[in-house]
């Protein structure tokens, strides 16, 4: 295949793609500032795993759980309005709450499975624990709490990208589009 056919046929898909990594680095950025700001504000790393409310048995919900949906709660909103107004700006609009929703559940489907992964980077048990000395809780960068975080983003955005890109921002639009002409 031609590289300028393949490129015509598929470059605004393409477009928003790169775009929607942009958005996603920035958002991964606001992300960790929230993260690194949370964990300060409890004392460092050293205390993620420290809970905060018993679920059952020997289950309790983390200060890392805490800190995970924080995070995302700041970067899904950061994300939504540059993705609205950048990355999927062609076509008519869907009002911005009919877009944000789908777009909130999409993010909070993967910050659920998220929640999971993290948590078995940072328990001592999984097998997928990040191991010292690489990781550790002592201090700054080489947090395991941070780049469990960090990881864990990347593992989830491929995935964000396809079913926002296909209803978020198109099926939504085009289905408001459709009740606008009826």
């Amino acid at each position: 295949m031609n590289p300028a056919s393949f490129y015509a046929r598929h470059g605004l898909v393409l477009r928003q793609f790169v775009k929607f990594g942009l958005v996603g680095g920035a958002g991964v950025v606001v992300n960790m500032l929230v993260t690194i700001a949370l964990n300060k504000a409890n004392g460092g790393t050293v205390n993620a795993q420290r809970p905060l409310l018993h679920l059952w048995g020997p289950y309790y919900f983390r200060y890392t759980t805490f800190v995970w949906l924080g995070a995302f709660a700041v970067a899904v909103l950061f994300n939504f309005v540059l993705n609205r107004y950048w990355t999927f700006r062609h076509g008519a609009k869907a009002p911005f709450w009919r877009e944000f929703w789908p777009f909130v559940l999409v993010g909070s489907v993967a910050a659920a499975v998220g929640i999971f992964v993290k948590l078995a980077f940072t328990n001592p048990t999984s097998p997928v624990y990040l191991p010292e000395p690489w990781w550790h809780e002592n201090a700054g960068l080489a947090s395991r709490e941070y780049w469990s975080q960090l990881f864990t983003i990347v593992l989830t955005m491929p995935v964000n990208f396809v079913v926002n890109k296909l209803w978020t921002f198109t099926a939504v639009r085009r289905r408001h589009a459709e009740s606008l002409a009826a």
